[in-house]
């Protein structure tokens, strides 16, 4: 079996980039022009683009194999700056590398510096309904005063108000989740250089019991990383009997804040 496809992780500026164990694992650097590509030899039978597609039905390869280019991108990123590659980045030969990098010199030396001296972390924030319903009444304004019409009315009428109450939470709800969401996005996005914005996810995704409301990653000077971080623990302390949970992990690489274009 040979080892005739090169995969690429990532581009860095660092020649001291690798590390031991990088390289008992068969990671190797090229030297492309100014920068440093991290590659590693690897086989038809598994990156061909045929095989390719194939291998990445098998979850358990899927799952071994991402994770192993995520890890060693964020080895990388102990020491220098990267912009990282999608996985299962194929180039056929180091001459076809070293054309890619002639093609996009000026969008990578743009992307090194946008990125230089960053870090991306990503936020998800979630909604327990359930607590944030028992809390409406404080909450919300309006969902205040009708509890004191029901309080206040004869059994049958307590018993129309309630029904109207019902709709009432579902719908403030869906209004402090909005609002709420759109405050922790702004406090974080303060504190941030940049920012993107990703789908929210479902339960079935994120194996969770409570509702995604934000799901964001924010580019983020070293220098200000541990105010984010503090800003985000402030945040959770003082919404957390609201049902609103913030959690932010990191530093990964900075798939959010690249974009490599050809010249014109």
């Amino acid at each position: 079996m040979t080892n005739d496809l090169i995969y690429v992780y990532c581009l860095t500026d660092n020649p001291l980039a690798l590390t031991r164990n990088l390289g008992l694992r068969g990671v190797e650097s090229l030297m492309v022009g100014d920068f440093f590509v991290i590659i590693k030899y690897v086989p038809e039978s598994g990156f061909s683009e045929e095989n390719f597609k194939a291998n990445i039905s098998d979850i358990q390869w899927l799952e071994s194999n991402a994770r192993e280019h995520v890890g060693v991108i964020t080895s990388i990123m102990e020491s220098s700056t990267v912009i990282p590659f999608k996985f299962g980045t194929i180039f056929q030969s180091e001459q076809s590398i070293s054309w890619f990098m002639l093609d996009y010199a000026a969008s990578i030396i743009e992307n090194f510096q946008h990125i230089e001296g960053k870090e991306e972390w990503a936020v998800k924030i979630y909604c327990d309904r359930k607590a944030l319903s028992e809390q409406i009444d404080e909450l919300s304004e309006e969902a205040a005063a009708l509890e004191k019409q029901i309080m206040a009315s004869s059994p049958g009428k307590a018993f129309l108000l309630r029904r109207k109450k019902a709709d009432l939470t579902v719908n403030e709800m869906d209004r402090l989740c909005k609002n709420y969401g759109q405050e922790f996005y702004d406090r974080l996005r303060n504190l941030s250089v940049a920012t993107s914005l990703n789908n929210l996810l479902p339960t079935e995704f994120t194996g969770r019991k409570e509702t995604m409301i934000l799901n964001a990653a924010f580019l983020v000077n070293k220098g200000n990383v541990a105010d984010f971080l503090h800003t985000v623990d402030i945040l959770n302390k003082r919404n957390d009997n609201s049902g609103f949970i913030i959690e932010a992990t990191g530093p990964w690489p900075p798939f959010s804040f690249i974009s490599i274009k050809e010249k014109p």
